[in-house]
Order: structure tokens, then sequence, then C-alpha cells
């Protein structure tokens, strides 16, 4: 196991991933230590979900900041009084800005419910059948000054089925979310992404050797 990195979690709503990774911490199955929780919303319950567990929580009131930068710079305060390493983005709907970018460059994560670069913004699972995608799926990013646009550091696939419907592709992609942010961070801390251009690279460990295909739907069938 790798170093115990601290971690500050931004939440807008619910906060199910962050209910994902405080589980993960809390089963011994990520290095991580979630130091503080801050929401732009004061009825998030992502923060009740922090509080539970016994983490710093806090709403951010963004109605005094008088632009997004000013904002930026107050997020970026209580984050580094909380000596937070990482940034987690956990269904933040806020974009951050160059100053918040700049002040933890390549340590901002974020997890969008497709598979990139396909499907940026919003509504992307309605996105995904409106175009007939045979997958779909989730993925763990950097976060750059772009949207959605940061590089990839993981990617969970799930096949869209005749059936679907928004709500279910949804939370049929929603279960994948919660099995690959732990592991993103987990990566980080353990000190194996290593960040060339735009391309993630993960230190291999042990004999990894699966190159399976993913086909939709199957051959033979």
């Amino acid at each position: 196991m790798g170093e115990r990195v601290t971690v500050g979690v931004l939440v807008s709503g619910r906060g199910s991933n962050l209910q994902s990774i405080i589980d993960a911490v809390e089963e011994g199955r990520l290095d991580a230590r979630v130091t503080v929780v801050l929401s732009d919303r004061e009825d998030a319950f992502g923060l009740e979900r922090a509080k539970k567990h016994g983490i710093a929580a806090a709403w951010v009131d963004p109605s005094p900041c008088g632009s997004r930068e000013e904002y930026d710079r107050a997020l970026v305060v209580r984050l580094r009084e909380a000596d937070v390493e990482l940034v987690v983005l956990a269904g933040f709907m806020r974009i951050l800005g160059p100053p918040f970018v700049k002040s933890f460059k390549n340590r901002i994560m974020n997890i969008h419910p497709a598979l990139l670069p396909s499907f940026p913004g919003l509504h992307v699972q309605a996105k995904a059948l409106e175009h007939g995608a045979r997958f779909s799926g989730c993925t763990v990013h950097f976060v750059d000054a772009g949207v959605d646009t940061g590089p990839i550091i993981i990617q969970a696939c799930v096949p869209v089925l005749d059936g679907d419907t928004e709500e279910s592709l949804s939370e049929r992609i929603l279960r994948q979310e919660h099995r690959i942010y732990p592991r993103a961070i987990q990566l980080y801390a353990e000190g194996r992404i290593k960040i060339k251009g735009r391309r993630v690279f993960v230190e291999r460990s042990g004999d990894e050797n699966d190159r399976a295909s993913l086909i939709n739907p199957p051959l033979g069938r």
C-alpha cells in the first residue's frame, strides 16, 4: 500500500461517489484520508455524508464572491487549510477556472458518466441513446482548463441495451463509477500515474496480460 494521500472533495449534490470513496478508505482499499468536503450548495446531501463519517464539511457560499475567480480562490484557501494534496470532484457542478487549476496542477480528478472524449458536458446518457451507441461508461480524468478535456486515467465500459432508458443506463454506469473512482485515487496514492502530454501512463504491477476485447452485440449471437 502507498502513502495516505490527503484528499479534498467538492460536491454539489447527493455525493454517491463521495460515499464510495469514504467506504473504500474505511474498508482499507484506499490509502487516502479525506480531510474536507466542500460544497457550493448549502443543501447538498454530500455534506451530511461527510459529517456522518466525522469528516470536516462546509458550504462555501458563492453569493458574496464577485466573480468565478474570486470563488475559486475561496475554495483554494479552504482546501489548503485542510492540507489537501489531491482535489476530487464528485458531482461538483461548477466549472473551475485557471486560477484553481493552476493551484492544483495535475492534482484535480473528475469523473464523467461517458467514455470521453465522446459526449462531454451534460445529459450524456441521452446523447448516447440518441446516437445509437453500443457502449457507454464512465471516465476518471485529470482536470485541465477545458470542460471534460483533461488526460484520461481510467475508464469503465457498459453495454447499451436495447430497452435502456436514460435512467436505467445512468444507474448501470453509476455502479461502475463507484468502482473506478477509488481505484484512480489509489493509483495516484501509490505514485503509479505518469502524465506525458495528453496521455496518462499507469505503472503495471504483477502479471497483467488481459487484452480482451469488448464487442456488443456479442459475436455468434
